[in-house]
């Protein structure tokens, strides 16, 4: 009890009280953690486009029939419940084919977006390109930052582009408990999410560790940096911004961003959007347009393809093992996730924890958003990557 007790006056002296009583209370984080925090509302479009609806349910849930069966249920049914699917949904051509909610949810809950926020923010990125309020990726970040260089000059060397590939060379403590899988509270997952002052954090206390662009690291802190570049370049908060350039051309419902705290009223870029199952779909249904919403161009097709696509340049050994180097392959960039299969179609996602996916298959037209509580019977984009193939 006293080791425990210093522990907690330690980690309240560096993280903030704040921290260490969220850390205790919410723990590991859940689809529900949007409760806990206050939220910007975004609004959604006064009127938009509505989606042709012609169900191909039996079709498509015999796509999943290898998975009811690997993981040892009896139907797609039993499978969505128990893997604790909450939506499924698949846009064919843009006509919705399947839209199915579970386990309590329906069309109109709130879904949490987990790390499929970032694609939102690389999109914000684009936006702010296309409205000359930041030049290029290839601006140091220092630019929109300045602060930063007073603390390490080599904070310059930091492109945005660097930022949206991982590959920024910015600290991130990945430490686990000893003798356990569970991260340590140090843990910077940990400390990005509960901080009440991420922005103080990102000016104060983040630090570089190795050269700009040699090295991959799945980092939050790269996308919340993103965060407070958009917030710098638009004068806005990344919620207003999105408001204005997303969420309010196309999408059917309003949506929520998570902040830190009232105080500090910045939005945790990584991962708490909270939105719509369908209006994920409707994301993916313009990027799969390339950035065309029935006639309107919302985002640039440049952009698009630029964030999407993977970047060959890159040199395939700086990515852990399982991405793969051969034919068949996962890829990042600017956000985004990738696979390339072995006849070079490929397929881009947003990916988040706990099964969100807003898959999208541009050689078959399609777009799959999957949304769910768990990953115990639901491997993610490797299950979907295995129905796209299946896919007519």
């Amino acid at each position: 009890m006293i080791v425990l007790g210093v522990a907690v006056i330690v980690l309240s002296i560096k993280y903030t009280p704040t921290y260490v009583y969220r850390l205790i209370t919410m723990n590991v984080a859940d689809v529900y953690d949007y409760r806990n925090f206050e939220n910007h509302k975004i609004q959604g479009a006064k009127s938009t486009n509505k989606f042709i609806s012609q169900p191909k349910e039996k079709y498509v849930e015999s796509l999943f029939d290898d998975l009811v069966t690997k993981t040892g249920f009896n139907s797609f049914e039993e499978w969505a419940i128990k893997s604790q699917t909450t939506a499924l949904i698949v846009i064919q051509r843009d006509t919705v084919i399947y839209e199915k909610y579970f386990n309590g949810f329906s069309r109109d809950s709130y879904f949490h977006s987990q790390s499929m926020a970032k694609s939102f923010i690389s999109f914000l990125i684009g936006a702010a390109i296309d409205d000359d309020l930041i030049k290029s990726v290839d601006d140091p970040i220092t630019k929109y930052i300045p602060e930063l260089l007073e603390r390490d000059p080599r904070f310059h060397k930091i492109s945005i582009k660097h930022l949206l590939e991982m590959r920024s060379g910015l600290a991130y403590n990945t430490s686990l408990i000893p003798f356990t899988n569970i991260h340590a509270p140090w843990h910077d997952e940990a400390v990005g999410y509960y901080h009440p002052n991420v922005r103080k954090l990102l000016l104060e206390k983040v630090k570089i560790t190795s050269e700009p662009g040699k090295d991959y690291q799945y980092n939050n802190y790269n996308t919340s940096y993103l965060g407070l570049i958009i917030e710098r370049a638009t004068n806005k908060s990344v919620s207003e911004y999105l408001e204005q350039k997303l969420w309010s051309k196309i999408m059917e419902y309003d949506a929520l961003f998570s902040i830190d705290s009232k105080t500090s009223n910045f939005e945790y870029m990584p991962s708490r959007l909270i939105a719509r199952a369908i209006d994920y779909a409707r994301f993916g249904q313009l990027m799969l347009n390339e950035g065309s919403w029935y006639g309107n161009q919302i985002i640039s097709k440049d952009w698009v393809l630029e964030s999407t696509r993977e970047n060959k340049s890159i040199p395939r050994d700086i990515y852990p093992k399982w991405f793969g180097t051969k034919e068949k392959r996962v890829y990042y960039n600017y956000q985004w996730w990738g696979h390339v299969n072995e006849d070079s179609t490929f397929h881009f996602y947003a990916n988040g924890n706990l099964g969100q996916n807003i898959y999208i298959i541009p050689d078959k037209e399609t777009v799959i958003v999957h949304t769910g509580k768990s990953l115990k019977y639901y491997s993610s984009d490797f299950d979907l990557w295995n129905v796209a193939l299946l896919l007519n």
